[in-house]
């Protein structure tokens, strides 16, 4: 029997390649965004279905999935859906940090339980999340987006104690950088020139991008459908050069160890950061 996998933010990047791979494969797949009329290549696909799809919208994830759950025997839901956020905290506003985690962590939640009644039901079922490889460890300008996978993280490893007993399984993929036009999307925080010796520390020995290292979206899409269809009973799937190496050195040094290297690496004068406008009296 055929199986579907539904995909959120399919689009572009790691979601896209990974409709048309499992296309490729001979899955029906369902292909969720927020703008399917302007979609074009998925649409000519064969068992390609195109559905609208904000996972920032509660209401129009259950509708959705009570949809497609009557039509479908839905094998595999894979969480893609999210963006980048770029800053230190404070350049920042409460409205890019709440819809940082609206998207990356809370639409995964919504999916995820609004599919766990037809998985439990049916006795099977697969939640594919993707992470990052900055969901294991922090980085400095980027710690709402980290928090937000790091989140991410744990809710799916709780939700694999939580659905084992149902015959669910979750499986996370946790890449380093991926050659997409992700970044090119990315919410920025406002210019601060307090941070500016922290930007260019960053720039002389940057660990995440070196472009040498980084996947290509078909790469990442590979993994996913090794995942769906290993048959094992493994959590996470760490891929790309760049976060074998660093997860890797991570592993061997211990946590502290790791955090203590990173922080020297980025660590200037302290007095340099009091130029910035928010210096008090």
């Amino acid at each position: 029997m055929k199986k579907t996998i539904l995909i959120t933010g399919a689009s572009s990047g790691v979601g896209k390649a990974t409709a048309k791979l499992f296309h490729t494969m001979g899955w029906k797949v369902i292909a969720t965004m927020r703008a399917p009329e302007n979609e074009v290549e998925l649409r000519a696909l064969r068992n390609v279905e195109l559905m609208k799809l904000d996972v920032t919208d509660a209401e129009g994830v259950d509708q959705l999935s009570l949809r497609v759950t009557c039509e479908n025997q839905i094998d595999v839901v894979l969480n893609n859906a999210g963006f980048y956020t770029t800053g230190a905290l404070e350049t920042l506003s409460d409205t890019q940090i709440r819809q940082q985690f609206d998207t990356n962590l809370f639409g995964a939640i919504s999916v995820t339980k609004a599919f766990v009644p037809h998985f439990r039901r049916s006795g099977k079922g697969m939640f594919i999340n993707v992470s990052s490889m900055v969901g294991m460890f922090g980085y400095p300008e980027r710690s709402v987006y980290v928090a937000s996978k790091f989140a991410l993280d744990g809710f799916s490893e709780s939700m694999a104690y939580e659905l084992a007993n149902f015959g669910i399984s979750v499986k996370i993929i946790v890449p380093g950088g991926i050659i997409t036009g992700f970044g090119d999307h990315a919410v920025t925080g406002r210019q601060n020139e307090a941070y500016l010796p922290l930007e260019e520390k960053m720039s002389e020995g940057r660990i995440v991008q070196n472009i040498t290292k980084f996947s290509t979206a078909e790469d990442i899409a590979s993994v996913i459908y090794n995942a769906a269809t290993d048959d094992k009973d493994q959590l996470r799937y760490i891929t790309g050069p760049d976060a074998l190496l660093i997860c890797g050195e991570r592993e061997k040094l211990g946590a502290e160890a790791h955090y203590e290297q990173l922080k020297a690496m980025f660590t200037f004068d302290g007095t340099i950061g009091l130029k910035g406008n928010e210096q008090e009296e």
